[in-house]
């Protein structure tokens, strides 16, 4: 009720101006920028209620609402006087975006050369590995908790990097670390013991008596998944302006607050 109350006082005004400056010509009611702006708004929500008066449902003439809070500014004469010259400024901010679109290719180049790729490495198990029957393993390649949002990012040998497949934390079962490899695992097997965790607590999990099947990640290969579903990478250069475009934000919201 209150958003047709609205709509009929700006209809209501709407018309009460054509009748007094007249409908075109320089100085009436459409020769004016913000008079068409509230002309726009006002015939987008008639369209809106002759839509829902035939049960049509339209979402986007629906948008248009959010104009509406837009004819304030029609009745400060200050607010119009700034807008007016924002829209002024707006061709002089043509060469502070072409520099930084400059500046966002530039970077974007050096990360394509020489991080291309490199978000995709992932420790994955020794070429050898077997397992034995009974035995799964969790996954193909070593995923912390937070695989999606901070995966575990090796470095291959020929890029010098500081994160190897030796630095993947042994792995944790009921907040213990397990200590078991798989020739203990299997040793118990034969002896009639089970490896893995109790669910009651008993002393088997409180001595970490699991197989520890992080330490089997030790070959850094180039995968197929990059950070944040894919998001996150510099395989190219559109990928790598918006990580650009994403770690300046971060800069400046840290800065902010």
């Amino acid at each position: 009720a209150f958003d047709a109350f609205i709509y009929i006082f700006f209809a209501l005004e709407m018309v009460v101006k054509m009748v007094a400056l007249g409908i075109f010509g320089r100085r009436c009611y459409l020769g004016d920028t913000w008079n068409r702006l509230d002309f726009f708004i006002v015939m987008a929500g008639m369209v809106e209620y002759s839509l829902d008066l035939q049960n049509i449902n339209l979402s986007a003439i629906r948008t248009v609402r959010v104009l509406r809070p837009l004819k304030a500014i029609n009745r400060v004469p200050s607010m119009r006087i700034l807008v007016n010259l924002l829209l002024d400024t707006l061709p002089m901010l043509g060469n502070v975006l072409l520099l930084c679109f400059f500046v966002f290719f530039i970077f974007g180049i050096i990360g394509v050369q020489l991080w291309a790729g490199l978000l995709r490495n992932r420790c994955y198990l020794e070429e050898n590995f077997t397992l034995s029957s009974g035995m799964t393993l969790p996954a193909p390649y070593y995923q912390p908790e937070e695989d999606d949002e901070r995966p575990f990012i090796c470095s291959l040998p020929s890029d010098n990097g500081i994160m190897s497949c030796s630095d993947v934390p042994a792995r944790r079962e009921g907040g213990r670390t397990c200590c078991l490899d798989r020739e203990d695992a299997l040793h118990r097997q034969a002896l009639g013991l089970s490896p893995e965790p109790l669910v009651n607590g008993s002393a088997g999990e409180a001595m970490g008596l699991c197989i520890n099947w992080n330490q089997y990640y030790t070959r850094c290969h180039t995968g197929n998944s990059n950070p944040h579903k894919g998001a996150i990478n510099f395989d190219n250069i559109v990928y790598a302006w918006i990580v650009i475009f994403q770690v300046h934000a971060k800069v400046i919201i840290l800065y902010k607050t």
